[in-house]
């Protein structure tokens, strides 16, 4: 039986963690925060697949927590997407510029959830074997924004080899 990907669901809203978890569960292993300070000690120690993230909490905001995980290099590679109230196209641009691979409106559908996890954890697959496969072939992986399309990653590739 395959392993099921971890997700890590960091809100201080009870009822948010509790509507995620329940369509979410089938397919993925929950792991729950209810803070920004618990979310990284919990992401240290499990290493989740992929982070939910909401942005308004005491103590600690959702964007002080991805610049933490950002930091780190355990948590750096992990695709975050936020879920948050605040709905301005700003505040999405916010998010995206912390690290954010995605920003999912509250109330969230549980379609549009599902889908951008299952896309960016595919992503993210692609990305790790990317990183694989040059170092088999003994090149550096190239970073994320070195290049605009796929014909130009290509040839980078074909350049470094």
């Amino acid at each position: 039986m395959e392993n099921k990907k971890k997700i890590l669901i960091i809100d201080d809203e009870k009822m948010n963690i509790m509507a995620l978890a329940h369509f979410l569960r089938p397919k993925y292993d929950i792991i729950v925060a209810i803070d920004g300070a618990s979310g990284l000690e919990v992401a240290q120690k499990q290493i989740p697949d992929i982070i939910l993230l909401d942005i308004i909490m005491p103590h600690m905001s959702g964007y002080e927590v991805i610049q933490k995980f950002k930091e780190s290099e355990v948590t750096r590679s992990i695709p975050v997407i936020f879920i948050s109230g605040l709905n301005d196209s700003g505040d999405e641009a916010k998010g995206l510029e912390f690290g954010a691979v995605d920003y999912i409106i509250k109330p969230f559908d549980k379609t549009v959830v599902n889908t951008k996890i299952k896309l960016h954890l595919k992503i993210s697959a692609y990305e790790r074997a990317i990183e694989d496969l040059c170092k088999i072939i003994g090149i550096s992986a190239p970073a994320n924004d070195e290049f605009d399309s796929i014909d130009e990653f290509i040839s980078g590739i074909k350049n470094k080899i």
